[in-house]
């Protein structure tokens, strides 16, 4: 019975608890099935019955993975990390370590992440949840149907915000802006990026604008203006340095402006446009003269140490100089050379070849018609260590990482597209996965698997395994001996010593 005076505490069930609920039960139920149970290395051979179940070491890492119905249904468990999954409906991942976990269903449709006590439901970038504690506050949660309703609340209350699309709001740290404050948009609205504050009226129309040291206003697309005098700031350093001050004309936009940027720097520029006659760009550092924008132009870098001639943008290119060497008849070839980047196109989109040279990342990418096929190098300079992918849509996806593991995967049908996606490979790669093969060379370690397990080839330094048609017909040999299972019924070869020789009395092979 409830003690008197005491009073009953009312608890809220919110979407994201009752779903964090669901998941859980399914989490525990789970755990306590035998499929989730470790490997037992004498009888597993009865669980080798693949497309229908099949539990096996895996091969690029430690860990074990059960498969049931083929692409179905899956639980892999490594040391650090636990997945499972009934691709494409639902997957589950779980690190302790890191204290993270994911929730997919029918990925992207709905996702759930959780970093610490940091969380996030959403449901297609329209709603979302979102919350857990910050460096300066305890808590805080976030409730949106984008793009109409924004709702926070927070430990400190001076970070609580709620905003109803077009009709009244507050937003605070959303949408590029510190604060953002809006009464019928487009009718009225007020902005505030760092220091800057702008006020709207009838959007994008009128607005005017203030800041350290700068005032500006707007009759869009008529006219406007805005000016900022030199000022200093704090750096995350502590150290004091110069910002620059600019001052902005506008006049029946976009066909004139004119921009003074920089003013009080090394490196002061000057832009004045009269679309579509012209366009002009000064400094020290720059020049740039276009005409009948954006078709001809001469480019003179002096920082890069390079001219280019464009006529006309974006056919015909030709640079040169110490910084950059291209020459481009576009769609028919292009060649640039830079520092750091090079680059070759023939019959655009057909073939494309590029390289990153930045010590320690050299990396090379060459593709044909997009993702048709795609090739991939990256190597650190300083260790000789390299990784690659390369992938022929929708026919293979081929991954070699830093330690030399491999893995062939035929068919791809997303991975070409979104490589090293980990939300595809754990809820749609299972699909239409016919053959995968996977080697990991500081191991010794190799796997083959075709049609979901309906045949599949394990070897390592220490035995040799193969199963083929539901388990029917199975073979493994090893430091034990040999061991065959034919319709499930076991035939054991002779047992081998600890040198490899069969046990004494067993009856001598015949080399005829």
């Amino acid at each position: 019975m409830r003690e008197k005076g005491m009073k009953e505490t009312p608890i809220t069930l919110t979407p994201a608890r009752f779903a964090q609920a669901v998941t859980s039960l399914l989490l525990v139920l789970f755990s306590s099935s035998p499929l989730a149970q470790p490997l037992d290395t004498h009888g597993d051979d009865l669980w080798n019955c693949g497309p229908l179940v099949d539990r096996f070491s895996l091969t690029l890492t430690s860990g074990q993975r059960t498969e049931v119905l083929g692409p179905f249904y899956y639980y892999e468990a490594q040391p650090e990390q636990t997945t499972w999954a009934v691709p494409p409906l639902f997957s589950s991942s779980r690190n302790p370590g890191l204290e993270t976990r994911e929730y997919d269903f029918l990925y992207p449709l709905l996702t759930y992440d959780r970093f610490g006590d940091q969380y996030r439901w959403q449901l297609i970038q329209l709603l979302s949840f979102a919350g857990g504690p910050t460096q300066t506050e305890t808590n805080r949660d976030r409730f949106t149907v984008f793009p109409f309703y924004f709702q926070q609340r927070s430990s400190d209350p001076g970070e609580n915000y709620t905003a109803l699309f077009p009709i009244y709001g507050n937003l605070k740290h959303r949408l590029m802006r510190d604060e953002i404050h809006f009464v019928l948009f487009p009718a009225y609205s007020r902005t505030k990026k760092r220091d800057v504050v702008t006020h709207n009226y009838l959007y994008p129309v009128f607005h005017r604008r203030s800041g350290d040291g700068l005032t500006g206003w707007q009759v869009w697309p008529l006219v406007g203006h805005e000016v900022k005098r030199e000022t200093t700031r704090t750096n995350d350093f502590g150290e004091t340095e110069k910002v620059g001050g600019h001052e902005r004309w506008m006049a029946l936009w976009p066909i004139f402006s004119e921009q003074r940027l920089g003013s009080g720097t090394t490196n002061p520029v000057w832009h004045q446009a009269l679309l579509p006659a012209y366009y002009l760009s000064r400094s020290p550092a720059r020049d740039q003269t276009t005409v009948l924008w954006p078709f001809f132009s001469r480019i003179e870098d002096r920082e890069k140490k390079y001219v280019e001639w464009q006529a006309p943008w974006p056919i015909v290119a030709v640079a040169r100089g110490e910084g950059k060497t291209a020459t481009r008849v576009w769609p028919l070839f292009s060649r640039s050379q830079s520092e750091v980047i090079s680059s070759e196109t023939y019959l655009w989109p057909l073939y494309r070849h590029k390289r990153v040279q930045a010590d320690p990342l050299d990396r090379e990418r060459t593709r044909i018609l997009y993702f048709l096929f795609s090739d991939v190098n990256e190597k650190n300079t300083e260790t000789g260590r390299s990784r690659e992918w390369q992938a022929l849509w929708p026919f293979y996806f081929h991954r070699q990482e830093a330690d030399g593991s491999r893995r062939l995967q035929v068919l791809a049908l997303l991975e070409p597209i979104l490589a090293n996606n980990e939300n595809i490979e754990r809820n749609y790669s299972p699909l239409w996965a016919l053959w995968r093969s996977e080697h990991r060379p500081e191991t010794g370690r190799s796997s083959q698997s075709l049609l979901w397990n309906l045949y599949r080839r394990e070897t390592s330094p220490e035995e040799k395994k193969w199963s083929a048609l539901f388990g029917l017909f199975q073979y493994r040999s090893g430091t034990q001996g040999k061991r065959v299972r034919l319709f499930f019924l076991p035939f054991s070869g002779p047992r081998k010593t600890a040198e490899g020789a069969p046990p004494a009395g067993a009856p001598a092979r015949s080399e005829n």
